[in-house]
């Protein structure tokens, strides 16, 4: 399916840093031209002229926030205005949150959802509606190796990936015969500032972590299997299942030791 993105045009969200980020450049190295959206306009600009010097690809830059309600479907009908046709989309854009319930703050956890959940969930089923059409397409959803259990002090951010890896599996089940691929790609953990700036300081420095270069791979290779999920290298594969056969009040409790904030106050990442 890979073989496929060349002179083919794809979106990624929460593109300017991160897994994000090496989805664009290992998808502009293969050819294919991009729709990139982020926030931060700078970060967008250097990577599009990056991706044009290394390797001539087409960018359009849509800068916003899926965080905000009518940006999706801004963003849908913009880059249907200017004619291009998406065969692969990548719903990479996420926010994390580490902190105690006493330190959470309402609007910012209503925002996670909104990002995480609803947004991904649009921009999903627009361009679905496509795909089948056509019978052709992918989308590669990015959830979390958190999306398989519960987590202490990152409720929220572990339950909005295990909605994305449900509702990926689901539509993956619908669409498998159509010509049309939808898989989660669940990381663990990965040297991106996301644990520093989510409250857990330190977090890459005391645990094993993969590139953001093996996650995206990894994730190809998913998706050229046509798997409904795929999750990053073998250690978090086996994490995976072993958090499915414990107690699950053992499980949610033994997070708790991995997730504690290290500082009062509560703490966000966007990519």
């Amino acid at each position: 399916m890979t073989d496929r993105f060349a002179d083919q045009w794809g979106l990624i969200t929460g593109a300017s840093s991160g897994i994000g980020k090496e989805f664009a450049r290992q998808l502009a190295a293969r050819g294919m031209h991009l729709v990139l959206t982020a926030r931060r306009e700078e970060l967008l600009k250097e990577l599009a002229e990056e991706l044009h010097t290394r390797h001539g690809t087409r960018t359009e830059l849509i800068v916003g926030d899926l965080a905000e309600t009518t940006f999706a479907g801004h963003l849908y009908e913009t880059i249907k205005s200017k004619g291009i046709q998406i065969e692969l989309l990548v719903n990479n854009a996420g926010a994390g949150y580490v902190g105690t319930i006493q330190d959470a703050d309402v609007r910012r956890m209503a925002q996670l959802v909104e990002l995480n959940i609803r947004s991904l969930t649009e921009l999903t089923y627009l361009y679905l509606h496509e795909m089948l059409t056509r019978k052709h397409g992918a989308i590669i959803n990015v959830a979390s190796v958190a999306a398989f259990q519960p987590v202490a002090y990152m409720p929220v951010y572990a339950a909005s990936k295990a909605f994305v890896l449900h509702f990926s599996e689901a539509l993956w089940a619908e669409t498998r015969d159509q010509g049309v691929t939808v898989m989660a790609m669940c990381p663990g953990t990965t040297q991106t500032d996301f644990f520093d700036s989510a409250g857990v300081g330190g977090w890459l420095k005391k645990h094993r972590s993969q590139t953001v270069d093996q996650v995206v791979k990894a994730a190809f290779k998913g998706l050229r299997k046509k798997r409904q999920y795929y999750i990053s290298g073998w250690l978090n594969y086996w994490l995976s299942l072993a958090v499915r056969l414990a107690p699950r009040r053992l499980v949610v409790i033994e997070s708790m030791k991995y997730f504690r904030p290290t500082s009062s106050g509560s703490r966000k990442n966007k990519d």
